[in-house]
This record gives structure tokens, sequence and C-alpha cells, in this order.
């Protein structure tokens, strides 16, 4: 695992003076993609540096061991020794860790889109609670968010809404909440007691720019109209809603969130780029579907990944066969231990795959 370490301290020293040349410095483009290489290296080489400390020091007092007669000396050059033995099984694991081939948005943005499925009026309801828990938990978190597009229905819940979530690692966090989450509950307004069953749609895609993903003016048709409130009422009195239709594709997006035509084309088009961003991923990732199965989760939108049974109080991960009981918690945005234990169960998988 460790033969090609030293080539990536050298290709680490490289992007480092690039870093500092002129020519890369006045070429935006280049300079942020370069820093994100020289960001996704730097760990990797840190670690090694530690590796390469603690072996030395074992040497250099094995060598002190055999020139020295002291026994007060050979017990202290033992101690070192068997300290800086544990330290580097825990330096090799950890190197291990941050070997295991890195997803590239990790570090990104992201844009959390969310849609009721089968249930209507509840599931409605259940994808206004998914869309409060994700607000609880990026408050938790440290993230900011930033409302895209949230429609409301008449009886409470939300058509669909879509919204940012801003923070160092936020993709590498909330990537494992894409796909179907499934709720069981008795509805309010159900006399009779009996449970439903509905869905809720979550999708998270990085938030991407024109480095990643360019779109040709020519291809997008924008529209623009009078936003409206619940019920039909108008929100403002000029058309500063935006409809951005990517023709190639016949990907829609709308938002009426400001109240500036110019504000909400930009917030448009952030997630058009962002949605054409996961279409190529998804031919990509075809090429590469043996890898995808040594993952949690494929993060299909259609796949269905947890279940909300508000009778027994539970909430369970079909992708890790994990049930935690606290259920109000959980909605209100106490999510880490199921994000985590889906973060080692990732690890792990590709751990494996690497041995074989």
């Amino acid at each position: 695992m460790f033969e090609n370490l030293d080539h990536i301290r050298e290709n680490y020293k490289d992007l480092e003076l690039k870093l500092a040349d002129p020519e890369v410095l006045s070429d935006i483009d280049k300079f942020t993609k370069i820093s994100r290489e020289y960001n996704s290296l730097k760990p990797i080489v840190e670690k090694y540096e530690e590796i390469l400390n603690a072996q030395a020091t074992i040497e250099e007092n094995q060598e002190l061991m055999n020139e020295t007669n002291d026994s007060e000396m050979l017990d202290m050059l033992k101690e070192e020794i068997s300290e800086n033995k544990k330290n580097l099984e825990t330096y090799n694991e950890e190197m291990r860790i941050l070997l295991i081939p890195k997803d590239p948005n990790d570090t990104k943005d992201v844009i959390v889109e969310i849609r009721p499925g089968a249930g209507g009026d509840e599931a409605g309801l259940f994808a206004g609670d998914l869309y409060r828990m994700y607000n609880m938990y990026a408050d938790k978190a440290g993230f900011k968010t930033e409302e895209i597009d949230v429609a409301s229905q008449g009886v409470g819940g939300i058509k669909e809404a879509t919204f940012v979530v801003k923070g160092e690692g936020a993709y590498s966090k909330l990537k494992y909440e894409s796909g179907v989450h499934r709720v069981q509950r008795v509805p309010e307004t159900e006399s009779g007691g009996r449970i439903h069953t509905s869905t809720a749609t979550v999708a998270v895609l990085p938030e991407v720019d024109d480095v990643d993903i360019q779109i040709d003016p020519n291809d997008v048709r924008v529209d623009v109209y009078r936003s409206s409130g619940n019920g039909g009422q108008s929100v403002n009195t000029t058309d500063s809603a935006v409809r951005l239709t990517h023709e190639p594709t016949g990907l829609v997006v709308t938002c009426q969130d400001e109240k500036s035509q110019i504000k909400n084309k930009e917030k448009a088009m952030r997630v058009l780029r962002a949605r054409l961003y996961e279409l190529e991923e998804a031919k990509r990732n075809k090429e590469i579907a043996d890898n995808r199965k040594s993952q949690v989760g494929t993060g299909d939108r259609s796949e269905r990944i947890r279940t909300y049974n508000f009778p027994q109080g539970r909430i369970t991960d079909h992708r890790i066969n994990k049930t935690v009981y606290q259920l109000d918690d959980f909605l209100n945005g106490n999510i880490d231990d199921m994000i985590n234990s889906l973060i080692a169960e990732d690890q792990t998988r590709k751990l494996e795959q690497i041995g074989e």
C-alpha cells in the first residue's frame, strides 16, 4: 500500500511550487484545480512524515541499545521503542484510511432536493419533516443553509424543497441521505387509527461551478413569471420567478425565493449545474458498476434506504441494518450517529476491496 508514498510526496512538493508560480496565480481555474489536488494530498504527506519519523526513532534507539550497557538507559530506550511501535501501528492504520480512494466531491457544498413520493398529503407532511430535520442537523453541525425553492402544500408539509447546505465536508456527510425515505405512522386525519406508509425522495447533489461543468447558454431556455405564495397569492408584483429548461436533457429548474429575477436565475443555474453534473457522474458510474457494489448504497434516488416507524419509535437504515429508537431526537436533527455508522461501513468495504 505504501509503495507510491514517495511519489505522492514528490508530487505534493511540485504542486506547492506551482501554487507560488505567478502564471498559475493569474489563472483562477488552474489555481483552483491545483489547490484542490494539493489539499487532497496534504494529510497523506503529513501522515507519511509521521510514519518516517517513528521508524527513524525506532532505528536510532535500537542502534543506541547496541552501544550502551547502562541498564537505566536500556530501559528508557526499550520504553521509547515500544511507544513508537504502538504509534507506528496507529499511523499505518490511519494511512490505510487516508489512502482509500477519495470522492472528489466530499469537500463541496451540497444542494438537497426533497419531494413527496407515494402517500398523498401524508407524504408531503413527511417531506416537510425531513426538510426540518436536515435544517436542524445543518445548524448543529455548524453548516449554513440557503433556500432555493420551497413550495408548501395546503395541509402543511411541502410539495418540494430545494436548498443548499454550505460548509467544509457537507457532501461527505449528507451524500448518504440520497434515496427513498419511508414513514409508517397514523396520519392525524385517520380516524380509525390505521397505520399508513408514505415515502419521500431525497437527492443530495454536490454543488459545482464552471470549473466542473460548463453549460452552453444557447441550450437553456429562460422563462419568467410572477412569484406566488400559498393559495396562489402573489409574493410580489413583478415577474421575478425564473424557470430554466435545459433543452438537450429536458431538465427543468425553478426558483422564486428572491424578489430579484437576476438572483433567482443565478440560484436556478446553480441547481441546473448540479443536476447536469449528477447525470455525468451517473454515466461514469455505469462504467465502474463493480466498484459501486463495494459502497454503502448507490446514491440512486430510487433506492429505499431508511424507514421511520412511529408506532415503534424506531429508525432503520436498510443499507447497514442499523436501528435506533430515538425517533423524535433523530427528527430533531441528531442524525450524526447514523451518518458516522454509514461512513464507517463505507470505509470498511473500500478497505476490503483494496485488500482484494
